[in-house]
């Protein structure tokens, strides 16, 4: 049989030594066994031993059955059979058992020898262990679904992320948040905040393979939803490629691991404190407020009368001075306005100086959260609907926290005011806030019956007021606002082309990273 083949190879290229054919088959690697119709052996290779643990003697005439294993199921061997009689070649995964009885896993491949005339004389068997093969993939595989597994299960967001910043694995707890925030993904925005806190640090722990831990994330979510608050934690690392053109490479993929644990709750819990403290220190500079706008006011109005009176005593000392005598009514005028001068200025000394702040980062969104919590049961008592609109990320803004409160508050209060005077049906007050190029801007807008456009001006003015007389206050409370607008280099206006209400513009630059 051999024979023939070697011949056969020999005719179909008179150039290969005859016994090439024989020498090749049997220096194969492969297990390599020849069949009669009925499977029965004609032939092994030493490979064949090597690979079962038959003495080649021994299989010689023995069917091919005799190395099978009842672990192989019979449609595999149909399935064989069906091939072979279709003079199809077929490869599949077969159980062997070895003559010592250990069972291995034998990838085969079988294929029909035909005669000139087309017909079936032999098959040529081919064969070799892949029981390691299979046993570390499945170790890779079962390895893969352990993990994934306990990925899902975890009670965090897990995402794990390509160069490019695209997800490639993620976990249920992540696709929940994806489902929650619609149109945004979480990657992106927990990435964006977290590389505006880091600034320069990002590319340097990106670089370098870093990491970070606990770094603190808000979702403001907009309308009346509330605040979702993370903190995250992530850590870069590489592998090496695992595509075929990078075999003789060293190349490498950077690969970065997102983890954020949702405290939501527990920041509520703090909030609820913060704003319990807070409310305390804002009735108290409020009453503070009150008593410098009272101080002022009333210093204001003696203003007019001893300025009067400052006129007259000057009139009076002039008739003397002609007259060439003293009068007891100037004298008399001139001590009662030094001690009105002197009541004036220990006035003035009572004016409650403002409490210095130290100047730090601040986010307006947390700043304009706290003041509609702060307003929350006024705004409920005159049934205005907010429109709450924030930035997903805010840079931050150099400031003095308390005194930016004040502004906001001012600016509420009197959107508030105008909408209550007005007797306005359905009161809507929008709040919005954007990054601008390398400012913040805060939109505080109502649907009240607005400032007259002469007026955008002189409503900043000291004293000066537009509320009815039953509500009406000292008129400082857009003074104190300009004010703080402008100790903190801002910008404040009335937008001159809204004419729906009012809305007040306020601007300021964006704190710079160092």
């Amino acid at each position: 049989m051999l024979a023939a083949f070697r011949f056969a190879a020999q005719q179909k290229n008179p150039l290969l030594p005859p016994n090439l054919f024989y020498e090749a088959v049997q220096q194969a690697q492969v297990a390599i066994s020849i069949t009669d119709l009925q499977a029965n052996i004609l032939y092994a290779n030493p490979a064949f031993e090597r690979v079962t643990g038959y003495p080649l003697e021994t299989m010689m005439g023995l069917n091919e059955s005799y190395l099978s294993d009842h672990k192989t199921p019979s449609i595999v061997y149909k399935t064989l059979w069906g091939r072979l009689s279709q003079k199809k070649p077929w490869t599949g995964m077969l159980v062997n058992r070895r003559e010592n009885g250990e069972r291995y896993l034998a990838e085969v491949t079988i294929a029909p020898v035909l005669d000139p005339q087309g017909e079936t004389v032999y098959y040529l068997g081919m064969h070799r262990d892949v029981t390691e093969v299979y046993d570390l993939e499945q170790k890779v595989k079962n390895q893969k679904a352990l993990i994934e597994s306990v990925v899902d299960a975890a009670p965090v967001v897990i995402a794990l992320l390509d160069e490019n910043h695209q997800v490639i694995l993620d976990n249920q707890e992540y696709k929940k948040l994806l489902g929650d925030l619609r149109t945004r993904d979480p990657a992106a925005v927990f990435l964006q905040a977290i590389q505006d806190e880091l600034g320069e640090r990002w590319l340097n722990l990106k670089n370098n393979g870093g990491s970070f831990v606990d770094r603190e994330v808000r979702f403001d979510q907009g309308g009346k939803r509330s605040p979702r608050w993370f903190v995250c934690s992530g850590t870069w690392f590489r592998e090496r490629d695992p595509r075929a053109d990078a075999f003789f490479e060293s190349r490498k993929q950077s690969y970065f691991l997102l983890v954020a644990k949702e405290i939501t709750d527990l920041k509520r819990q703090q909030e609820e404190m913060k704003m319990n403290v807070l409310r305390t220190m804002v009735a108290e500079g409020e009453a503070i407020e009150n008593m410098r706008e009272t101080l002022a006011g009333a210093i204001h109005q003696f203003a007019g009368p001893l300025n009067m009176i400052a006129a007259a005593v000057g009139m009076l000392e002039r008739r003397a001075e002609h007259k060439g005598e003293a009068d007891p009514l100037c004298e008399a005028l001139q001590n009662a306005l030094n001690s009105a001068e002197t009541a004036i200025e220990n006035l003035r000394l009572s004016i409650p100086a403002f409490t210095e702040e130290p100047v730090m980062p601040v986010n307006l969104n947390e700043v304009l959260r706290d003041v509609l919590s702060i307003s929350t049961q006024r705004l409920l008592a005159q049934g205005v609907i907010v429109d709450w609109e924030p930035a997903p990320v805010l840079p931050a803004v150099l400031a003095r926290v308390g005194r930016f409160r004040s502004l906001f508050k001012h600016l509420v209060d009197n959107s508030i005011d105008a909408m209550r005077d007005a007797g306005t049906k359905a009161p809507e007050l929008t709040i919005q806030t954007l990054a601008v190029e390398d400012r913040v801007r805060v939109v505080v807008q109502d649907n009240g019956p607005g400032i007259p456009e002469h007026l955008h001006f002189r409503v900043f003015e000291p004293f000066f007021t537009t509320k009815s007389k039953a509500n009406r206050g000292a008129g400082l409370g857009l003074t104190t606002a300009q004010e703080v607008v402008n100790l903190h280099s801002g910008t404040l206006h009335i937008d001159p082309h809204y004419h729906q209400g009012c809305r007040f513009i306020v601007e300021f630059p964006v704190a710079l990273t160092r």
